[in-house]
Formats: C-alpha cells, structure tokens, sequence
C-alpha cells in the first residue's frame, strides 16, 4: 500500500517516553496537539473559511496551479514553441516554488537529497552508481522519516515533505540503475524492459533537476521514467510511443496527432467525484471506529469483518483523488501517452497509478496489487525483486516497507501481505482449474473470489490505517488472527506444484510487468 495520501485529520505524534505525553502506539486521532504548517500562510483566511487543515489546503492549491500551468506548458511552451531548455527551466522553476509554498523549509530536504544524488550520478564509478545512489536515497528518507516522528514530533497524517521525499527517492534511484544498465553492461546481460529503459550516458545538470523538480510530479508524484520525460520535454513522447505499436498496422494513414482532452475529462470527473465521496463516505467511517472497545464487546465476529470492510473502502477516495490528481495534471500537460489499443483509441495511462475498475473488481490478490499504486510496484520490481539475488519477495516487500516509513502498522500490513501472496497463489495453482468450467462454476468462482479478496485486502491493509502496534493487535484480536490463521493451514495443506515457480513467476510485482508489456503491443 502506498503512503497517505492528504486530506487527512491533522495531528501531531507525541513523543514516548516524555512525562505526560501518551506513547507513540497510539493512534494519530488520539493526538491532541494541533499541528501547524511550515508552508505558506498566504491561504489561511480560506483554510479557516473551509474549516481544513492549511497544509492540506496548500496541497490542493498547488496541485491546481499546476493543473492550470499544464494547460500552460503544453499550449504556449510546446516544442514548436519552445526550446527543450526552456521547457525543462520552466519545468522546474514551478516544481521548486509549489514544494517551497507547501513545506516551506522542510523542502531543503528534496533539494539537498537531489543535489548529493546528483554529485554521486557525476563522481561514482559505473560499477557501483546504482548502489551508491540506493543506499544514500534510502538512508536519507529513513533518516527523514525518524526525525519527522521522533524528534520534530512532525504530523503523523499531514500533508508534509516525507510524500515528495519518497517519490524523489524512486526517481534518483530508477535513474541510477538506468545509467547503470546503459553504460555498464552490455545489452545481452539486461532484460529486454531494462535494455529499452537504460541510459547510455548521464544527464546534465537541467535535465536531472527538471527530472525529480519538475512540478508535473514533485507534489503528489508520480515517477515516471528518465527517457520518457526527456522525450516529453524534447516533444518524441507521442512519436516513440507510436513507433513502438507499429501505427500503420493500427489502420493509420499517417502520424495521428492525439489529443490528451478525452482522458483529462474523464479523470477530471473521477477527481470531483473521489472528492465528494471523501467529503461524505470517509468522514462517516473513520479508521478508530474498528477498534472501538464497545464496538468489539457488543457485536459478532461477521458485523466486525463487515464494518472493517466498510471502513477501508471509505480511506480509499482519498487515494483515488491524490493519484488522478496528479496523473490528471502529467496528461493536460502532453504527457502520459501509452498507445494505442486494437480498436485504434489512444490511451493516455502511462503514468496512471491505479485503476479502478479493476481494484473493486478483483477477483485475486495478485490481481488486486497490480492495480494499486502500479507506479510504485513497477519501481520495487524494477530495482528490487528482478535483482534480489534471493528470497525476491520477501525483500521486495521488505523495501516497501522501509519506503513507506517506520509506522508498526506498514510492517504488520507487509508481513501479512507476504503470507497472503503465498497463500493465494498456493490456492490458486491447485484448485482454479477445477472451476473453469462450465460456465456457471466460473461465475460462482469468480463471485467467491472476489469477496474472499476483497476481505483479505481489508485485513492486511487495515495495520496500514492504524499504523501502531496496540490498535492493530487489538483489531487483529476481535477477529481471531482468522486469516493469518487459514493462510499457514492453506501452505501447510495445499502440495507445492511439482513444477516450481521460476523467478518471473513468483510475485505479481512481476505478472504486472508481462501485463503492461502485452497491453502495450496491442
């Protein structure tokens, strides 16, 4: 699961230890300290109008204004327009200010983190650049994260730095085992994605600010990859995308031109509506009302699965509004074009990070993550598990987790999610084929699936919401660790498949891949 999002309640996290202070276990509702923004204060009288927190305020505001500068950047500094220097100091002249206006000081750490990285991109040996750069991104963002709870008692559901800090690290970390693959290795040693992808020699200053600062991303993210950004800015996007389906097999006549107004419509409408369902459906099911002890004491074991199902659809508005938000933004932009389909309709899902459809309608786990927070998974496949020398899963998911920060919650949510993909995949190689047909056993399967995932996403992710230790023990409690449970009788039960799974095979991180790629050539 990817990090909060904004438009949470605002809280501070007190420090354990100190007199008088609850410990850090509690949840952040619990917190009484007001929390106050170290961003811009030029939107407080609307901030108090609207009765929201400022730093979210901030957050939208900015993310409109790039909205509005996307519309700007693709009309009057296209590349017919302007110059790839220009676009890319335009780029990231906005990206600075907007991160200056919503966190103040705290975005020297973006700028600091980006500068060292850049140092080791241009000091470090080809050998050892990815390596390098990984361990300072992931150190510095491990320190962040400690001192933001810790010693600055920072908000622990605000809207602060730690989010743009977290993309920035994906991008100077996708860079350098791009630069890495592109100049250090030969092409027979890559794979064909990590062939298409290397950078066969390092960008300048401009290119690699513009790259992590540019405000298309640096709010909300998402991370896109160096060469299609640089094809964007230099105005190739579209074309390559083109070249690489084979156009005039599509039935073209010529280059099309397409336009990216249909999906930024058509995100439009799912931002304003993900907007409402927070506004109503999220603050009818706050997080604490699973783990209220009168709750637990006075109803059955079915009214607590049901409600803790009820209240992890309710966080997901927030999700769906952050991340089409700013894929919404990259598109008005020019930016996003992934090709076109069979039918011949272009498809501007590129940087999309999650779909919908296909989440509320999972009838799998690995379905399911594969469709959540895809920019995410696509860079924990890419600089983890294709590269983990072992144990791929256990260590992808153990990096996700480190990413996401250092709440007890994220690792309770990751542990369980290595047990479910285990589990779900064990279920799946012994007793699918037996459903297949006829139809009607299908469609009772696929039905029973889906509400079987669909309660075991609820369950794993529900520590992600609590994030400390003693809520999630004691909502885990009220259901009878019930799915942790199944899951070790489903492994202790169910035989291993006397083919083993190979390497590609073995974590949806990597069926996520194949899926792209396919959609990709059609």
């Amino acid at each position: 699961m990817p990090t909060t999002p904004p438009l949470d309640p605002p809280a501070r996290l007190p420090v354990a230890g100190k007199r008088g202070r609850k410990p850090a276990c509690r949840m952040a509702e619990e917190a009484s300290v007001p929390y106050r923004t170290t961003g811009s204060t030029l939107l407080l009288p609307l901030s108090d109008f609207l009765g929201i927190a400022l730093d979210q305020v901030n957050f939208v505001a900015c993310q409109l204004s790039a909205l509005l500068a996307a519309f700007c950047f693709r009309l009057y500094l296209s590349p017919s327009h302007a110059s790839s220097g220009v676009r890319h100091a335009f780029a990231t002249v906005c990206g600075v200010y907007f991160a200056i206006f919503c966190f103040g000081w705290y975005s020297l750490h973006i700028f600091v983190l980006v500068m060292i990285s850049y140092g080791i991109m241009n000091m470090a040996s080809i050998p050892n650049i990815h390596r390098y750069s990984f361990v300072v991104a992931m150190g510095y963002l491990t320190i962040c994260h400690i001192s933001r709870i810790y010693i600055f008692n920072y908000g622990i559901l605000t809207t602060d730095f730690s989010g743009p800090l977290m993309i920035i690290t994906q991008k100077i970390t996708t860079l350098a085992f791009q630069v890495h693959d592109g100049i250090g290795k030969k092409a027979e040693e890559l794979t064909p994605e990590q062939n298409q992808l290397a950078i066969r020699r390092k960008p300048t200053l401009l290119e690699y600010l513009s790259y992590h600062l540019n405000f298309l991303s640096i709010i909300a993210g998402p991370c896109s990859n160096f060469k299609d950004y640089i094809a964007f800015i230099e105005g190739r996007h579209v074309q390559i995308k083109l070249l690489e389906i084979h156009w005039k097999q599509k039935g073209f006549d010529r280059l099309p031109d397409p336009s990216p107004m249909g999906p930024v419509l058509h995100k439009l409408g799912i931002t304003l509506v993900s907007l409402l369902l927070f506004l109503t459906f999220t603050k009818s099911f706050p997080v604490r009302s699973i783990v209220d002890n009168e709750f637990i004491s006075k109803t059955s074991f079915l009214s607590r699965l049901g409600l803790l199902y009820v209240v992890v659809q309710a966080s997901k508005p927030k999700y769906y509004f952050a991340w089409t938000l700013a894929d919404l933004i990259n598109n008005a932009a020019g930016f996003g074009f992934s090709g076109v389909d069979e039918r011949g309709n272009f498809h501007w899902d590129l940087l999309s990070n999650l779909n919908i459809r296909n989440i509320e309608m999972a009838t799998s786990f690995k379905m399911y993550v594969q469709n959540w927070n895809i920019q995410t998974t696509s860079w924990l496949r890419r600089v983890c598990y294709e590269r983990a020398p072992r144990y791929p899963t256990a260590l992808t998911f153990l990096l996700s987790a480190i990413w996401h920060g250092l709440y007890p919650g994220y690792y309770f949510t990751f542990i369980t999610g290595i047990l479910m993909t285990l589990a779900a995949r064990a279920v799946r190689s012994n007793c699918r084929h037996f459903f297949l047909s006829p139809e009607p056993l299908k469609v009772g399967y696929d039905v029973a699936t889906w509400m079987v995932t669909q309660l075991a996403v609820s369950y794993t992710v529900a520590p992600f919401v609590l994030l400390a230790v003693e809520p999630t023990v004691k909502l885990y409690t009220s259901l009878y660790f019930h799915m942790h449970i199944l899951c070790i009788l489903v492994l202790l039960i169910l035989p291993e498949r006397s083919q083993r799974h190979t390497k590609s095979q073995q974590l949806s991180f990597h069926d996520m891949h194949d899926s792209e790629r396919s959609k990709k050539q059609k």
